[in-house]
């Protein structure tokens, strides 16, 4: 029994890692201001990372980011190295996350967005003589950490819930399996 909540779980995560991808790239992409699109990807792998634990984090951050070096990236692994350690830094506070506080989510997803911005910044601009910090910032790295919020605020409690449906099925599962 507790394999099945188990497997729906799998199923279930890697579909909302598919959407929300798919969405980053179609809907998302064309609702881009000033060329700048919120980062899905860093909503799903903080919100489960924190949600979860370290351990799911970081699987759902290297799935993301794997998913992104296969689309978008120039050599593979960067995006999933780093997405997998926003992850698993979020899975570091499951043990502090309480659902119904929205201030500790918005919190960890602002600063896991401004520090993919800041570590992508730093080896894929600057080691190579690009110096304009202040320009990326300004015109990259904030506007985008300010729609990922913005966006996490309506994406969020879809996330919430369907964590707590998930969570709901494995208590009954395993509850049966004891019984």
């Amino acid at each position: 029994m507790e394999n099945n909540s188990s497997f729906l779980r799998k199923i279930v995560v890697v579909l909302l890692i598919l959407l929300f991808f798919v969405l980053q790239c179609s809907v998302f992409n064309s609702l881009a201001m000033g060329g700048i699109i919120p980062n899905l990807m860093i909503i799903l792998t903080s919100s489960f990372g924190f949600m979860r634990g370290e351990k799911e984090g970081l699987l759902i951050g290297f799935s993301c980011g794997l998913l992104c070096d296969i689309f978008f990236g120039s050599f593979l692994g960067f995006y999933a190295m780093v997405m997998m350690y926003i992850g698993f830094i979020n899975g570091k506070f499951s043990r502090i996350f309480y659902p119904e506080d929205i201030k500790l989510p918005l919190a960890l997803i602002i600063v896991s967005d401004i520090s993919y911005g800041l570590i992508c910044y730093i080896l894929m601009f600057l080691l190579r003589g690009r110096f304009h910090f202040p320009y990326y910032f300004t015109s990259v790295i904030l506007p985008e950490a300010l729609y990922t919020i913005v966006v996490t605020i309506i994406l969020y409690p879809l996330i919430l819930k369907i964590n707590q449906k998930l969570e709901e099925k494995e208590k009954r599962s395993a509850q049966k399996f004891v019984s």
